[in-house]
């Protein structure tokens, strides 16, 4: 079955910037909505933003006009920049597919993203 592959992540001082990516690990048909998600430790898994393939983006109000998701069509690949960063934004990123009945794929790795103060 095809995963999709976050990276992108690192350390960063609070104020930074990153740029996430998130690419299917083989070639695969551009599914319609592609969702951020992040865990914090000892916190429950929540979405950040999703976008569809017509760029029809959500966002969490946590990271609303901080962070971008966008999609390279050509390159069938999803990104969340982060800008502004904070302490809190501090978790694992992942990305999966949300549909009505929950994710079509199985949950990668993910990325740590990790913000000092």
């Amino acid at each position: 079955q095809v995963q999709l592959v976050e990276s992108g992540g690192g350390l960063v001082q609070a104020g930074g910037s990153l740029r996430l990516s998130c690419t299917p690990s083989r070639s695969a048909p551009s599914i319609h909505t592609i969702g951020w998600y992040r865990q914090a430790p000892g916190k429950q898994c929540e979405l950040v933003a999703t976008i569809t393939t017509s760029g029809y983006t959500n966002y969490a109000d946590s990271g609303k006009g901080r962070f971008t998701i966008s999609r390279d069509k050509a390159k069938n690949t999803v990104y969340l920049q982060m800008n502004s960063l904070k302490p809190e934004d501090t978790a694992v990123y992942y990305c999966n597919a949300p549909y009505a009945l929950g994710y079509l794929l199985d949950w990668g790795q993910g990325t740590q993203v990790t913000v000092s103060s």
